[in-house]
Formats: C-alpha cells, structure tokens, sequence
C-alpha cells in the first residue's frame, strides 16, 4: 500500500514541462508574484546593499548576454553539457542571478560546497567538465589551485564580490560580476530558447553533488522541471497557512538566507521559493551568532531556515539571545540533519510564539519530500508528504510494508525526482528504480509513518540506511575518508563510522588497524596526532575526524568484504554507555 498525502493538502499543481527556470522565475505568466508587487529579492545582512526584483531580471539578462560573449555559447546550439560552469563561491546577493544566467543559455550551473579543499574542487569541475569557474576572493586560493589541476584556465575564473571587499586587490586579469554585467548592456538582445515539448523536463540545469545511498560524491543531475516541481509543491503545501498569516494584512515575508546556495536546502527553498513568491532573503555568508540574531532584529526576518545545530546553539546562548530583538520571527524550518525531539521543546520553551517545523528531502528529490504543517506540529516527525508525492516503504527483506509504526527504507516518487547521477549508469540503476506505478527514488533512510493525534500520516526518521554521516548538514561520505586514510604509511585497514556531536550534529570517527611500519617506540597519541593532521591537510574541515581515532586489531567486514558498519557503531554506542556519556 502506497502512502499519499493527508486529505488536507491540496492537489499537486500542473507542473510545465517545456518552461525554463528563468522564464518561470521571472514572466509573471507562470504564477510568480507580480515584480512590481515584490519586495527586495536579495539584501546583503551585513551591509545592507539591496537588490530588487526588477533589477535582479536585468541583471540575468546583461549577464547572460556577455557569458555568451565570454565562452561563445549560442543559446540553440550544443547539449547543456557543453555550457557547464562551476560555482564555488560563499553566499552572495548575486550567486542566484548568475545560476539563471547561465540557465538562461541553457547552460547547466555546478555550485560547490564552499568547504571544499582544492582536490575536492579539482574533482567536481572534473567530473562536471565544467568550462568555468565563478569564485571570491577568500576562496580564491584554493580556486585557482583546484581550478588549475581541473584544467580551467585562469582566463575562464571570475570573480563575485563580498561583503568587505576590497577592489583593488582583485587581480588585475580577472574579470568580475559587476563588470560583466556592464558589459552585457552593450550587448545584443540573445535570441530565444527554441525548445522542444517536453524537453524543462529532461534538460540539466543543475549539478549539484551528492554521496547518494553510499560512496564518493556524485553529480545529480536536477532538471528545469524538478526545480520549478518542488517550488510549486512547497507553495501549494504553505498556501493556507500562508493565507492565514496575510490575512491580518502588513505581514511581508523576509527569509533568512544563511544556509550556503550550493545546498539543495538552500537552493532550492531559500532561494527558489522565495524569489518565486516575492520574498525577501536576507543573506549571510557565514554563520555567525552575533550577526546572525543582529540580521534577524534588524531587518524584521519572520522565517528562519536553519539547520540543528544553530538551533542548539541557541538553546545554550539563552542569555545571548534575549538580548536581541527577536520578536519578527513567526516560525522557523530546519532540516538537513533531523531535529532532536528534546532540542524542539526547548526551542519552543524558549519562544512560545514560534512555530518550530521540520522538513525532509534529499538533493536527489530536488529537496523537499515532507514537512511540518505549521498547525501540525508534532516534535520529532518530519510532516507530512507534500503535493504530488507517494511513498512505498520496504523492509530490509524488500517486502512492502503496508501498515503504520512498521521501519522500512523510504522510496518515494514524485515530480521533483531527479534524472539521476552524472556518468554514474550504475548508482543511478541502484537508485532510481521502477515499480508498478512509475520510477521511484530508494531514500536510503529508515522511516515509520505515524498517525498523529490530528489523523494525519506523518514521516518520522528512524535511522540512516545509508553510510553517508551529516556534520552540521553537510554530507561526508565514510568511504571517501577510508580512501584517504588509507594513504597514510600507519594505516593498514580502516572504517569511518559517525560519533554524536551536540554541537555538529555527527561527527566522522575512524576505527584504524596499525600498520606494520609504526614502530614500537612510537606512542599511540602520536601516530593519533599524526593521521588527524593528514586528514586535515587533505580534507575540508567538516570532513576532519572530530570523533578520534581508535585502534582496533581487525575491521568487522561480511563474506564479500563489505565493511560491517552497524558493527562498529554498536561498540562506539555501548563505550559511551559505559562512560556514561550522553547518547
């Protein structure tokens, strides 16, 4: 038995098949807010510097038309595979702009984790084959290095600025945004897209990377439908809720806009939704506690998206907090990691007045699979399915599970499915699999559907089937850290295994089986000491091994050599019982 959405939540929308992101965005036609009825799309919280609407649609089209120039792109010619670019970049007011730019040449824009050391860039613009690369000055160190082992010539790497810049300590050769965009308003009109029916739905407008259900980053291939299905599924869900809250009047929706544009959360939900919608996004380039709650007094931010651990952090800064203003809130989203059952009611406890909603998704489902309803909300669940999806749930056995309170893996099928993973035939066949009733997507998470006291079906996550591990959101995949510490002379076997953090969410944890050449005379705490500081030589810092290291005679792995993970995380779990440290 499938599970649909309750009765409540109202028809899936028509979701267009042949309109691209930017005409959806921006020609009212399609159902966007009005732009003369818009608010700011994008303000910058530390500086104050605005862009509207109306300005951010000439700004595409300007930017547009000299990245034609630049690369030689024709508008109708070439798949969206030849006009790949990179995007690795912090937050910005300009990030989304250059993303519909590039769409608008029916280009394909590949955003990377800001984290990412110059071999994990190096990887993705590989992979991506992108043709270019948009960066800013405080990555652009690592840019230039990951750009030049890509082959991407410096010539194709441009710059978007920030907050705190300063202009004349841009290198003289590389052009920026700013200048682009200028020289674009000398530029010819770009002929239309002559698209055929069909094809928003099969075109690639974004890579985004992902580990998937295990394994190294892979590219997703999100097309123009996905991204306008999931914005249109999230409206529809919202709208009565939406509809009550403007009902009173005066009430203008400003979103914070913290979480990195290179994150399908923030992507997708932030950036999509609220631009669609003719919201304002107030954004940040990184966290920071006091800019963070000073953003929210000062320019009035009604809705937090966030991820837990911010949510912890505010729970533990009480005292901090009730010195700002924060009394513009009406409710917060969190998702990207699940949401501690104890942490919401503190939350709440703190602010009574906030509405605390979870959400579940995935890069792969171009975000968003099930949300809290806001008069709904049931601690520790994840909502409820959103317009347009079904969901089967099968046991480990892979037989379908039809009744309430029963874990399962999660697969759901729903417009905003992606296409699948970039030149990866064979995870994409693991993943995306077809049933009776169409193409599913195998979450990889553990799930049970609950009825809550309202009567609704609601998803609560029961575990991670898959081996990826989430520190602070983001995603590092276990098999990815063993390649790594495999390189390292003491390591003979290894396994990467996620340790509870209170503040990060998880943490990675290794389990090492010492090496031969590790000599007798050398302590424990030194080879330790010596493996953590080649992992953080080779890998972004949310990928470092805050866990420890411990050693371990033999690595627990079954008959066809598959490493037995849930092993190795019981024997963690019960050490820390034994310490009694808190689980």
């Amino acid at each position: 038995m499938p599970f649909y959405p309750p009765e409540w939540v109202p028809q899936c929308p028509e979701i267009p098949d042949s309109v691209s992101i930017p005409e959806f965005m921006f020609e009212e036609k399609h159902g966007r807010t009005p732009i003369s009825e818009s608010a700011d799309a994008y303000i910058c919280g530390l500086t104050g510097k605005k862009t509207s609407a109306a300005q951010q649609k000439e700004q595409y089209t300007y930017l547009a038309r000299a990245l034609a120039k630049e690369f030689g792109w024709k508008v109708n010619e070439g798949t969206e595979f030849d006009k790949v670019c990179g995007v690795f970049a912090l937050n910005t007011i300009d990030v989304m702009t250059l993303n519909w730019a590039i769409h608008r040449l029916n280009g394909v824009s590949s955003p990377a984790n800001a984290a990412y050391s110059a071999d994990e860039l190096r990887h993705q613009l590989t992979n991506s084959d992108s043709k270019a690369l948009f960066t800013v000055m405080p990555l652009l160190e690592v840019a230039l290095e990951g750009a030049q082992k890509a082959g991407v010539d410096r010539s194709k790497i441009y710059l978007l600025s920030m907050p705190g810049d300063d202009a004349s300590k841009y290198p003289k050769d590389l052009k920026t945004f700013d200048q682009l965009v200028e020289a674009g308003k000398k530029l010819p009109e770009l002929e239309q897209s002559k698209w055929e029916k069909g094809q928003g739905a099969r075109q690639t407008a974004f890579l985004c990377y992902s580990s998937g259900t295990s394994g190294l980053p892979k590219g997703v291939m999100i097309s123009h439908r996905n991204v306008i299905a999931n914005t249109l599924q999230i409206k529809a869900y919202d709208q009565k809720w939406r509809e009550k809250l403007t009902a009173g009047g005066n009430h203008n929706e400003v979103a914070l806009g913290l979480l990195p544009q290179s994150h399908i959360y923030g992507l997708i939900v932030i950036c999509h939704e609220s631009t669609y919608l003719g919201h304002s996004v107030v954004v940040l380039p990184k966290f920071d506690m006091q800019n963070y709650l000073n953003s929210i007094q000062k320019y009035k931010i009604t809705t937090l998206y966030i991820v837990p651990p911010i949510i912890i952090g505010m729970v533990k800064q009480k005292e901090l907090c009730s010195k700002y203003d924060l009394s513009s809130v009406v409710s917060i989203f969190t998702g990207a990691a699940p949401l501690g059952q104890e942490t919401a009611v503190e939350l709440s406890k703190q602010y009574p007045k906030w509405k605390v909603r979870q959400g579940y998704g995935l890069t792969e489902t171009c975000t968003v699979v099930c949300s809290t309803q806001p008069e709904d909300i049931v601690f520790g669940s994840s909502g409820c399915l959103l317009p347009g999806y079904t969901a089967r749930v099968m046991s480990i056995e892979g037989n379908e599970i039809t009744g309430y309170d029963q874990p399962g893996e999660l697969l759901v099928k729903s417009p905003s499915v992606t296409l699948g993973y970039l030149k990866n035939e064979k995870a994409t066949k693991e993943t995306f699999v077809d049933l009776e009733d169409g193409r599913y997507m195998r979450t990889g998470d553990e799930v049970v559907f609950k009825k809550a006291s309202s009567g609704s079906e609601h998803v609560w996550i029961v575990d991670r089937l898959k081996e990826l591990i989430k520190v602070k959101g983001l995603q590092v995949a276990p098999a990815e850290l063993e390649a790594a510490l495999l390189g390292h002379p003491a390591v003979a076997d290894c396994a990467v295994i996620p340790a509870p953090d209170e503040r990060a969410g998880e943490v990675p944890r290794a389990y090492v089986v010492k090496s031969n050449s590790v000599g007798l005379e050398e302590s424990d705490a030194a080879v330790k000491r010596d493996i953590q500081r080649f992992i953080e030589k080779e890998k972004a810092r949310h990928k470092w091994l805050k866990g420890g290291i411990e050693f371990i005679d033999v690595i627990p792995k079954s008959p066809s050599g598959k490493i037995l993970r849930r092993m190795l995380r019981d024997k963690d779990k019960a050490a820390r019982m034994k310490k009694g440290a808190k689980l």
